[in-house]
Formats: C-alpha cells, structure tokens, sequence
C-alpha cells in the first residue's frame, strides 16, 4: 500500500484550512502594546498593508515552503533574556504575553552556566499538543499549548518575529506528567543551516549543545523549588523523520481543534484568516476591533534578583 510520506500528510493537512488575507509571513507585523516586564504588555500581531489583526497561534500558516519542507517558527523568548513570554490561550487573537503565577510575572532564573535561554525559544504555529490525547511512546497525555520549538542559530530574535526554519530533531519533556516536546530547528539563513540536516549533525558541528539543551531543561525550574524535569526516552533527542511525525499529528490536532471537532475549553480559538474554521471572524467584529492599539513603552524595571545565578548541584 503506498504510504504519504509526513511531509505529504502535513502539507494535506495545511490544505484543508487555508489562511487569506494575507500572502506570505513578509506582510506580517507585530503591534506592542505596553511596556515588558509589565502585566499590561502584550504583543499582537497584524498585517502591515491592511493593520488586519492577526493570531500567532492560528492565522500564521505552519509551513513556509511545503515542498522543501520550511516552517514558519514564532519566537516567544529570544535567546539569553529571562522574561517568560508565550502566546496566551485564553486570549482574543493569541497575543504573547509574560506568564504570570500567583499574580506576579514569572522569569527563569539563570542556572550556571546558562543565562536565560540559550536559544530563541517558541512554537510552531496552527499545532497543538492535546491534552486529551496520550501518545503512545510517552506514554504521557499533551500539554495544551502550541508545538514547542527552540530555535539554535546565532542570530538573536525577539518577541512576534516569524523565523523560516528546518527542523532537526525533538526531545520529549514530561512536565509535570504532561508530554512537552520540543522541536530543535535552525533559521534557514544562519550560516550553518546547510550543514545541519539532523540531530546528528548538531553534535558534529555545535558539540555541546544538545547535551546543554538537556541539562537545561533538566534543572531550570530547581531554583524555584521544584524537582528535576524528566524525559522520556532517557532524555535522547530524536531524529528529524521522527520530529516530523510529532508535528503532523500536532497538527492533525490543531485542525480537530480550529474546526470544531475537539472542544476548545479554556483555547480561544478566533481567527480571522482560517477558511473553515468554526470561530472565522471579521476584523470588524467588536472583540477584534477593540483591541488596543500599539502603544509600546520601554522596559520597566525588573527585581534584581532576576539576575542571580543558581549554582545546582549534582546531588539535585
């Protein structure tokens, strides 16, 4: 029997719901609204010809190239800053915004030797990790958020910026018994993404990285009371072909979820590009049209404690 390679699957899965209104990432903008490090900051994004809001969670296409297999990588948190900035689920149009708990912003603490994050870190847009549904090899339901993605090219981004990325890998974290993947993929641009076409490849030409990679998500949240994160598969990163996999059905997800056929809970689901979804909406709808407009700010000040570093040891 003749069996869709995943690109294929994922490509007939982008096909099914495509995004108008826009022709490619280029015309894509983002509106900050606020000042970082505040709970007011937000980040939308919009169209730059026609200021049409837009979701990064939903109105942002997953690929950028389908034939040669590019995808379109959101940054959330750019490398070496602490403020832990996502795209917010429970949201009119997905804005990213600094996690919050118990009311105040949360911020990674640095574990030595790590400053911050030490790649741009985000998510692939139009997945999602069902939190209904178990994966057989993680044994482990998924966490309800977008696709995780670290990004591992030199450049720095910052928050809303699309990146066209080729993917490379995954690991499984279980986050408090939740399967949290996280893809590893590098800018198609940055000077290395010729030389990096698997996991393999990462060690050979950045050796540390993926061990790095481990450790820190192993021991970040420490400081902040908690026990070591676990992985599964021993903590290994996968391969690319099975990477792959992890975002088709991810995806496979996100168009259950956009159509109607998962229930959304607490996922705000509007949009206003997705032909055939079931929450299309106008950007003359009231809850769009009353969005703020950009107004950005300059960093407030951050405690300087956010600056500390945490030496774990090994006994942790």
């Amino acid at each position: 029997m003749f069996r869709l390679s995943t690109i294929q699957r994922l490509a007939q899965t982008a096909s099914h719901f495509r995004t108008h209104a826009m022709s490619s990432t280029q015309d894509i903008q983002t509106r900050v609204v606020g000042a970082p490090n505040t709970l007011e900051y937000r980040v939308f994004l919009e169209s730059k010809s026609t200021g049409q809001p837009l979701s990064a969670f939903h109105d942002v296409p997953l690929f950028a190239d389908e034939a040669n297999g590019i995808l379109n990588f959101i940054v959330e948190i750019p490398r070496w800053t602490n403020a832990k900035v996502e795209i917010s689920k429970d949201e009119v149009l997905n804005p990213f915004k600094q996690d919050t708990k118990k009311g105040k912003l949360r911020f990674v603490r640095n574990c030595f030797p790590h400053k911050g994050y030490i790649w741009n870190y985000g998510a692939f847009p139009q997945t999602w990790e069902d939190p209904s549904s178990v994966h057989p090899d993680t044994k482990a339901a998924g966490d309800n958020d977008p696709l995780d993605v670290i990004e591992i090219g030199e450049n720095v981004g910052y928050t809303g910026q699309i990146k066209q990325v080729k993917v490379l890998g995954v690991m499984a974290l279980l986050d408090e018994g939740e399967t949290d993947w996280k893809v590893i993929a590098i800018d198609v641009n940055d000077p290395l993404a010729s030389k990096l076409n698997d996991i393999e490849d990462v060690e050979r030409h950045l050796p540390g990285l993926i061990r790095a990679t481990n450790e820190w998500f192993r021991i970040y949240k420490i400081p902040d009371g908690k026990p070591e994160n676990q992985f599964a598969f021993s903590g290994e990163a996968k391969n690319r072909a099975y990477a792959m996999e992890v975002i088709h059905e991810c995806s496979e997800s996100w168009r259950r979820l956009i159509g109607g056929q998962t229930k959304a809970d607490d996922v705000q689901i509007v949009n206003t590009t997705v032909q055939g979804s079931s929450r299309l909406t106008s950007a003359n709808d009231a809850a769009v049209a009353s969005l703020p407009t950009a107004n950005p700010q300059p960093p407030a000040p951050i405690d300087p404690s956010v600056d500390k570093w945490f030496f774990i040891s090994a006994a942790n």
